[in-house]
C-alpha cells in the first residue's frame, strides 16, 4: 500500500495499514491471536532488553556464553573476509562477538526498523573503522536483495535469539528455506536455538517475579490504542504463559479477566471472560529435531554447541549445493 488510509480518526501510513489489517484478522479468528512483531516498538524493545537482564531468563546470557567460550570454534567455520548478514538485526552485543572473533569483509544488518539500524550501524563503523557495514531495511521473514556491494563476497547468516522458536515449524522451515535462497550455495548459518529442558525453568523464564513479561506481552494492547485508535482496557487484560507439552512450546496469552467488548477502528470485539488472546509462541528443540528440520530446508548441520547445562544451542549449518 503506498497511500495514506484514514479509518475513523485515525490515519493509517504504509508502516500501521500493516499492523490493522494483522489486527482485525487475528482478532476475528477463533482463537484471538496478534503476529509476535508488533511487541517491539520502542516501549516494547526497552521491556525486552528488560527481560534478558531478569535472573529467570536464561536464554541470553546463555548464549552471550556460548559464543563467547566457543567462538574460537565457532571462527573455524567462517571464511576469511566473508559478508555477515544478520537476520533482525536487534542490540548489538552477541554481532559485536562474532566481529571480534572473526575476520568478516563486511556487515549487513536487516531489519524493518530502519531508524533503529541506522543507528546501530553507526555505532558499529566508529568501533570497527575497517569494517563495511551496509544496513539493508527490510522484513527479514520474506525475500530481499542484498547489496550489491557484497555479491561476491562468501556469505556468513547469523540468527542468534533463538528467535526461530517464534515460528511455528512449517514457518521455521519456510524462513529456514528463504535464508538459504538469499545467503546462496555453500553459505553458513550461525544460529541460536534454545532447547527442552525442565518445565518449571520455562514457566519461571516467561513468568518472571518483576512482572516484566507480563508488561512486555500487555504493551501490544498499548499499542492498539495509540496507534490504531483502539479502547482495549488494558489492565482488564492478565499475562499468562504457559508450556504446551505436546507442541514443545511456551505459549503466551493475554486473558480477559471479565467479559468486554473492544473496538478497534471501527469494528468491535467481543470477549468472554476468560478468553485470550495468544500473542506469541516459542518453541523449544532437541538437538536432533532442529537438526532433522535444517535439513529439510536444504541446510547440512556441521556442528552445534551447548552450554553444560543443555539449556541453550547453537548451530552452524551449510547451504546445500
Amino acid at each position: 500500500m503506498n497511500v495514506h488510509v484514514k479509518a475513523g480518526a485515525t490515519l493509517l501510513d504504509d508502516t500501521n495499514a500493516a499492523f490493522a489489517e494483522d489486527v482485525a484478522i487475528g482478532l476475528s479468528q477463533h482463537p484471538k491471536q496478534l503476529p509476535p512483531q508488533y511487541f517491539y516498538d520502542e516501549a516494547g524493545s526497552k521491556l525486552f532488553e528488560q527481560i534478558t537482564l531478569l535472573p529467570e531468563y536464561y536464554p541470553t546470557r546463555t548464549e552471550l556464553r556460548i559464543l563467547r567460550d566457543r567462538g574460537t570454534d565457532i571462527a573455524a567455520g567462517v571464511p576469511q573476509g566473508a559478508a555477515l548478514v544478520e537476520f533482525g538485526a536487534g542490540a548489538t552485543t552477541k554481532v559485536r562477538l562474532m566481529l571480534h572473533q572473526c575476520s568478516f569483509g563486511a556487515y549487513v544488518p536487516v531489519d524493518i526498523s530502519g531508524d533503529f539500524l541506522n543507528e546501530q550501524a553507526d555505532g558499529l563503523r566508529k568501533d570497527f573503522p575497517h569494517l563495511a557495514v551496509y544496513p539493508v531495511t527490510a522484513d527479514f521473514t520474506k525475500p530481499f536483495a542484498l547489496p550489491a556491494e557484497v555479491k561476491d563476497m562468501p556469505k556468513v547468516g547469523f540468527f542468534p535469539g533463538s528467535t526461530i522458536g517464534n515460528f511455528d515449524p512449517h514457518e521455521a522451515c519456510a524462513f529456514l528455506k528463504s535464508a538459504r535462497d538469499i545467503l546462496g550455495d555453500g553459505a553458513t548459518l550461525i544460529i541460536g536455538v534454545d532447547l527442552e529442558k525442565d518445565e518449571r525453568v520455562l514457566h519461571d523464564a516467561y513468568n518472571d517475579a518483576a512482572g516484566v513479561t507480563g508488561k512486555f506481552n500487555s504493551n501490544v494492547l498499548v499499542r492498539i490504542n495509540r496507534e490504531l485508535g483502539g479502547n482495549f482496557d488494558v489492565p482488564g487484560f492478565i499475562h499468562r504463559a504457559i508450556y504446551n507439552r505436546e507442541r514443545h512450546r511456551i505459549e503466551m496469552h493475554l486473558v480477559a479477566r471479565k467479559a468486554q467488548s473492544v473496538r478497534v477502528l471501527g469494528h468491535s470485539y467481543a470477549f468472554r471472560a476468560g478468553e485470550s488472546i495468544h500473542t506469541e509462541s516459542s518453541y523449544k528443540y532437541s538437538l536432533d529435531r532442529f537438526a532433522a528440520l535444517a535439513r529439510g530446508a536444504g541446510w547440512t548441520p556441521q556442528a552445534s554447541w551447548t552450554d553444560a547445562d543443555g539449556m541453550f544451542s547453537v548451530h552452524a549449518l551449510k547451504a546445500v549445493v
